[in-house]
């Protein structure tokens, strides 16, 4: 009965079929682990089970941003503290080995010592809406890339008529030219043929490409501006910038317990770099390279057209830092506004 008394902490190894349990005491030791599959009823078979030890105040849970986020879904709405728990580092894999239950029992002790403290994204609202299409977009956008890229190659090995027809011209003169090309299907086997017939059907790919994602921003920029009316204030905030950001914080950004946390979480925390008689800091390499990147865009923007960063860059310039560390100290200095528009759009959303 005493065991049944004490506060419990579980843990889960997720996978894409099932998902692996496990619950120790508050000293760590395991009280059992078992395998459930990664159904709602499977969900609610674990919380059951892992109840049937006592009271159960924390889950940690792997992979909440793929095969745990249905999980994680349920056991928030269960009244269940979840933890966000990355993966052991591979040091402690390579001396403790391998396997679900490993995994989640050292979920479990992750979380209980405290070194897991992650709040993982609800996922529940117009932020995983913006995800799910920016998934589509940039998949469409990366195999646009791709399809012009294998353009510009057919057309530098093409046959001089061809390559002549073709080369040196925009992206946009390209496809609109070798949509139009002619060529004979009886004579494929010739090399000039074969290569407009090929660069007639990548064209219509790219253009097909460049439909899809001119609909999807068309979808993406509404629930944009409406979800996020003060992060697309900013300066050189448009909407593919504004719907990173969102991602990045999620539809709980409360979870960003200060600002100091989002600039961590984008990569845009100074790290201090000193060595010998030199005092300096560096941005760290860690962080969400896409929201580093949205950090990036805004500063290039207000370095080329905001009055007073243009001031701001001269008067660093004159201290002597580089441009790129000036670029550095901006991304910190952009955090504090984009946190501060987060947090205010959060607000209006929930009330």
């Amino acid at each position: 009965m005493a065991a049944k008394k004490q506060s419990l902490i579980g843990g889960v190894d997720t996978h894409r079929d099932t998902h692996h349990a496990a619950v120790i005491d508050s000293t760590g030791g395991l009280l059992g682990d078992a395998e459930f599959p990664a159904t709602t009823a499977g969900y609610a078979d674990l919380l059951a089970w892992m109840r049937s030890f006592g009271r159960v105040t924390a889950v940690g849970v792997e992979g909440t941003g793929s095969y745990g986020a249905g999980l994680a879904r349920y056991l928030t709405s269960k009244k269940m503290a979840v933890v966000e728990v990355d993966r052991p580092d591979r040091r402690a894999r390579r001396s403790q080995g391998k396997s679900d239950p490993i995994d989640a029992i050292a979920a479990a002790r992750a979380t209980l010592a405290g070194t897991a403290t992650g709040t993982p994204k609800t996922r529940t609202g117009p932020v995983e809406a913006i995800r799910a299409l920016r998934v589509a977009r940039r998949g469409a956008a990366k195999a646009r890339t791709a399809a012009l890229n294998q353009m510009r190659g057919l057309v530098a090995a093409a046959p001089e008529p061809l390559r002549a027809h073709l080369a040196k011209l925009s992206a946009a003169v390209l496809v609109s030219r070798c949509t139009e090309l002619a060529y004979d299907p009886a004579r494929l086997h010739e090399p000039q043929h074969a290569t407009a017939a090929a660069l007639a059907g990548v064209a219509r790919r790219v253009t097909a490409l460049t439909d899809e994602i001119t609909t999807l921003d068309r979808q993406i920029t509404p629930i944009v501006a409406q979800a996020a009316p003060c992060t697309s204030a900013l300066f050189g905030v448009g909407p593919e910038v504004a719907a990173q950001l969102l991602t990045t914080a999620g539809d709980n950004p409360d979870r960003l317990h200060s600002e100091a946390a989002l600039a961590h979480l984008c990569g845009a925390a100074p790290i201090p770099a000193s060595s010998g008689r030199v005092r300096r800091h560096r941005l760290h390499r860690g962080g969400d390279r896409g929201a580093n990147h949205a950090l990036h865009t805004i500063a290039l923007c207000r370095m080329r057209y905001d009055q007073r960063t243009r001031a701001y860059v001269r008067r660093r310039i004159t201290e002597g830092l580089s441009k790129q560390e000036i670029l550095r100290c901006l991304k910190r200095y952009i955090v504090r506004d984009v946190y501060t528009a987060l947090l205010a759009d959060f607000t209006a959303l929930t009330t």
